[in-house]
C-alpha cells in the first residue's frame, strides 16, 4: 500500500531530492537552476523532480520555455506531524522508565547515590 506519508518518506530517503527540497524553501526555481550544482544531467533532475511531485513535496510549472518547481508547504504538516506524535511517544516511554529507576534507586539501599 502506498499512502502519500510513505512516499513523501521514500522521496526524501534520496541526498539531490532532500538538497533540492532545501533550496526551494528559499525561493521558486527552474529545472536549469536546480541542476546547476550536481554532475547529473538535466533529464536526471527532472526526473528526482517527477519524484517529488508525485510525492506531493513540490509542484512544477510552465512559464515559457522554463519549467519551474515550487514547494508545497502542505506535506510538511503529514510529515512532522507523523514524526511528533512518535517522538512525544519515545518521550513518554523514557519517562516512565526514569520513574522506574528512580523509584528502585530509591529503595535500593545498596544503590549509590
Amino acid at each position: 500500500m502506498e499512502d502519500s506519508l510513505s512516499r513523501a518518506f521514500a522521496a526524501l530517503a534520496d541526498p539531490i531530492r532532500r538538497d533540492i527540497v532545501a533550496r526551494l524553501t528559499a525561493d521558486d526555481a527552474t529545472v536549469t537552476e536546480l541542476a546547476e550544482p550536481y554532475d547529473v544531467s538535466l533529464q536526471a533532475v527532472s526526473k528526482h523532480l517527477g519524484v517529488l511531485e508525485a510525492a506531493g513535496l513540490i509542484s512544477r510549472r510552465r512559464d515559457g520555455q522554463q519549467r519551474w518547481a515550487h514547494l508545497e508547504v502542505d506535506v510538511f504538516d503529514l510529515l512532522t506531524g507523523w514524526i511528533d506524535h512518535h517522538r512525544r511517544r519515545a518521550e513518554l516511554r523514557y519517562q516512565r522508565l526514569d520513574a522506574v529507576l528512580a523509584e528502585m534507586s530509591a529503595t535500593d539501599p545498596e544503590t549509590p547515590e
